[in-house]
């Protein structure tokens, strides 16, 4: 059995409720609220694999609105004792799942402006969001396999949760076209 997880009910309406071989789970948005919604499925379930499923920011201007597979991530919005940004005082700075894909910058506020963007992208992400290094963390740490398709829903500037509210919709049906596609149902 697979678990299927996203953060907000919005990225999997194009999902069916029942989808065969897998479980649900909506944790919320941000890290604390992944952290601990999935550390509670974890420890109440044996799976197979967790497939995580959302929307992105870009924040590579090459990286264009499709769905892409998350190789690594990193926080964005940390810094250690040193003040040094995206390391965290007792976490990794990376956590890492495939050689091949994306790496993304979790941090626990909604990406929409430039100057931020300028701050994010020397850290070595292409994409912004709140959860996905959470989710890798739990999951290494219950020895689980994990993989994260992430669709653009916006670039992460000034406007995007404007974009991301319109983008949503069509976002989770990428997302179901993936899913359909890589595992047949």
């Amino acid at each position: 059995m697979r678990l299927l997880v996203a953060a907000l009910a919005s990225e999997l309406v194009a999902f069916p409720d029942d989808l065969d071989g897998f479980d649900r789970l909506v944790t919320g948005p941000g890290k604390l609220q992944a952290t601990y919604a999935l550390t509670r499925a974890l420890d109440a379930t044996a799976y197979d694999e967790i497939v995580v499923v959302g929307t992105a920011g870009a924040i590579d201007p090459r990286l264009e609105a499709s769905v892409y597979e998350i190789s690594a991530a990193l926080q964005h919005d940390v810094t250690d004792i040193d003040g040094i940004v995206g390391q965290h005082v007792s976490l990794p700075p990376r956590v890492e799942i495939d050689p091949e894909g994306v790496t993304i910058a979790t941090g626990d506020h909604f990406v929409d402006d430039s100057e931020a963007v300028e701050v994010i992208r020397p850290l070595g992400a292409g994409l912004v969001d709140m959860e996905t290094y959470a989710y890798i963390w739990v999951a290494q740490q219950f020895g689980v396999p994990i993989r994260v398709l992430k669709a653009v829903s916006d670039r992460a500037q000034d406007g995007a949760i404007t974009d991301w509210r319109t983008a949503v919709t069509a976002c989770s049906h990428q997302l179901r076209d993936r899913i359909r596609a890589d595992y047949g149902v």
